[in-house]
């Protein structure tokens, strides 16, 4: 079993220039939730929405092309792609021929597909998408919506996962709103490196506190784990100790290698929130 400690992360890497799916380090998703009470039966629907900034290939003249990929991978997938693998296997496309755009979206998800089920069923294929530099001009920068906690003057003192904050008004009526902080940061698992987010909670049910909610995001400053992983975290934590109806949990991280990583959670089934990059992506 692949373990976040055996991946390339924090370890000097040879740069692959040469198409190889192998590059690619699953890590199965099922001890890191684990740790959080999550078992077999997820809790949750959802996806991780990936954006590529640097992907580039030859066509069969040997002239380089280069797009943006979206990708989206299925929560209920048995693995997740660690992070810098999944830039070497990008990188893995620099000198090798496709055809056309068409072959290399198949390839990444084929592979994609592949490595996130390792072997497994298939209950939902991976997506990708492919944007090309005429569509550059049209790819918009918007905020995450929703009232801001960051107003809040308010003092904070727990820098490590302190759900202890989250309450709501049990006794009033139930509340509809969208609430958003760029107040989040945690560390990357394995290096200690930071990572940069804003996150957007969407709920039905007991109002939440806002000045507890945004202490508790806070509280994810020094918190070593994945993207994916500190989103069902936030997301377990409010639907068991603030107890909606209906819980939505989106973060959207800043890039790192060329890539950014956007978890989505949902307690019900949704659309899937827009796939665009926030000004400090």
């Amino acid at each position: 079993m692949n373990t976040p400690d055996q991946s390339q992360l924090g370890k000097a890497s040879a740069y692959v220039d040469r198409y190889d799916p192998g590059l690619l380090f699953p890590i199965p998703r099922a001890q890191q939730r684990a740790a959080i009470g999550v078992g077999e039966a997820v809790p949750f629907l959802g996806a991780d929405l990936w954006t590529a900034y640097e992907l580039s290939w030859l066509n069969p003249k040997g002239k380089p092309m280069v797009a943006m990929a979206r990708i989206i991978i299925p929560c209920e997938s048995t693995h997740l792609i660690e992070s810098k693998s999944f830039k070497l296997y990008l990188n893995s496309f620099n000198n090798s021929t496709f055809a056309d755009l068409a072959q290399v979206r198949e390839r990444l998800r084929a592979d994609l597909s592949a490595a996130v089920w390792q072997g497994g069923p298939v209950r939902s294929g991976v997506g990708v998408s492919l944007i090309e530099p005429e569509q550059f001009d049209a790819e918009p920068i918007a905020e995450l919506d929703g009232l801001s906690l960051d107003r809040l003057d308010l003092e904070c003192s727990d820098y490590t996962p302190a759900p202890h904050w989250l309450t709501a008004q049990m006794d009033e009526q139930p509340v509809t709103e969208t609430l958003a902080s760029r107040l989040l940061k945690s560390n990357c698992l394995v290096t200690g490196q930071p990572d940069w987010g804003s996150v957007q909670i969407r709920y039905s049910g007991p109002q939440i506190d806002q000045a507890g909610l945004l202490r508790y995001i806070v509280s994810f400053r020094n918190h070593n784990e994945f993207h994916e992983h500190c989103v069902e975290r936030i997301f377990m934590d409010i639907w068991q100790r603030c107890r909606p109806t209906q819980l939505q949990v989106y973060a959207r991280y800043t890039r790192r290698g060329g890539l950014d990583i956007n978890p989505w959670r949902s307690s019900h089934p949704d659309a899937l929130p827009a796939n665009v990059r926030t000004a400090r992506q």
